[in-house]
């Protein structure tokens, strides 16, 4: 069953809402991607989107790129530490932005979107947050 991402059926009140229209291919949702942290290699996935433009969906991150200070150094991914996105995410190794991942550099914050963007950037936490 694909997803769909219009308008809710319902009104707050609960009422039904009447469409005058049906469903629009524009309107198409997607499974989310659930980058993990792999064990092997990088693994990628490329999908085609409204306009002929292109999502790089990133299915296993062994590597990040971490910056701080204006630099980055690509270094490995141990664990997702935090995740805000959903609690079970850090059980199953899930990274997406603003989880905060172990690096061996050290704790780190995803600031990229790696089920859309095909990478994993991070910037090094400091002070009390570390």
């Amino acid at each position: 069953m694909a997803i769909w991402q219009g308008r809710s059926l319902r009104k707050p009140s609960g009422g039904r809402i009447i469409f005058a229209r049906k469903k629009r291919k524009y309107e198409l949702g997607r499974e989310p991607a659930f980058t993990k942290v792999g064990e092997e290699r990088e693994k990628k996935k490329i999908i085609r989107t409204y306009g002929g433009n292109r999502k790089v969906r990133l299915i296993e991150a062994l590597y990040a790129n971490v910056f701080e200070d204006g630099k980055g150094k690509k270094v490995k991914i141990l664990n997702v530490l935090k995740n805000p996105a959903n609690r079970q995410y850090v059980r199953r190794n899930i990274v997406t932005r603003g989880a905060i991942i172990e690096t061996e550099a050290g704790k780190a914050i995803v600031t990229s979107r790696p089920g859309q963007d095909g990478i994993v950037n991070a910037v090094l936490i400091r002070g009390e947050n570390a």
